[in-house]
């Protein structure tokens, strides 16, 4: 099975290195440090040198989430070049098409090699008509680990306008993603987060709706968010109880045909949601 992304990514402005520190010492599973859409373009620089410094920081010895950076596929060069450290965790790649998935894969390929890094993984935001025209190509980039979605920018570049009249059709957007990060055996994509940060009920139904319907983590503009995102990513005790009961069922009838509890076949999809329920928790 694939290894699991963070369920949680925070996103927190390059511009404000005070707030650095803070995040990955919060409860988000990673904190995404964002030198795109939150960085004035006169402040670029400024911007990238702070990511820089943290980066290469020693740290305070606790746990502490993960670090990725959000870069702008205008200022590759640059970004990358600023980020690619042994302290970052992961990119995530915005406005996410075949080119700059080209442009950022050979940008990494040298400054790994170079600076001795891992390989770094790249999370593709889809942002725009283009990229949903390309998915199957993008899904199946040697570099993309899996994709995460803008889905404001992406609504605004195919004009529509979120309302109930279109929730169909952006459901059916967020299929499309996920259908095509499962046919080319990647993990599951990021869901898209909600600017309404106050309103955490909501934040919670959408984020069940989200899981239903296959992604398996979440990005967050607010700390407040992530608590509300782990509660409903996170496998409750009953979940992992029934999962290993499906398990075990299964291994007692030597591949035989076997039921689980409640008298349901159990067969080969079954036994997979169990075990990424299991590997999940």
């Amino acid at each position: 099975m694939a290894s699991l992304l963070p369920r949680s990514f925070l996103y927190v402005p390059a511009v404000k290195p005070h707030l650095f520190g803070k995040a990955v010492a919060g409860p988000a599973d990673a904190v995404v440090l964002d030198l795109e859409d939150a960085v004035p373009l006169t402040d670029k620089e400024t911007a990238r040198a702070a990511v820089r410094e943290f980066l290469d920081g020693p740290g305070d010895g606790t746990d502490r989430a993960q670090v990725w950076v959000r870069v702008d596929p205008t200022f590759l060069d640059d970004d990358c070049d600023a980020v690619v450290r042994p302290g970052l965790a992961g990119i995530l790649l915005a406005k996410c098409g075949v080119d700059a998935l080209d442009r950022i894969t050979a940008l990494l390929h040298r400054l790994e090699a170079e600076r001795g890094v891992e390989p770094i993984p790249v999370v593709g935001l889809i942002e725009d008509a283009a990229a949903i025209v390309d998915l199957p190509t993008l899904a199946r980039h040697p570099r993309l680990t899996t994709f995460a979605v803008g889905e404001v920018d992406l609504l605004g570049d195919l004009r529509m306008v979120r309302s109930a009249a279109t929730a169909s059709a952006v459901i059916g957007l967020r299929a499309q993603i996920v259908l095509h990060a499962a046919a080319a055996g990647l993990p599951a994509p990021v869901a898209p987060t909600s600017t309404d940060f106050r309103d955490l009920d909501s934040f919670a139904r959408t984020t069940r709706e989200l899981i239903d319907l296959g992604f398996r983590a979440r990005t967050a503009i607010h700390p407040g968010q992530i608590p509300v995102i782990h509660d409903v990513l996170t496998p409750s005790d009953d979940d992992v109880a029934a999962a290993r009961d499906v398990l075990d069922r299964f291994d007692a009838a030597h591949g035989g045909v076997t039921v689980d509890a409640g008298g349901r076949l159990i067969d080969a999809a079954v036994i997979r949601a169990a075990r990424e329920t299991l590997h999940r928790a």
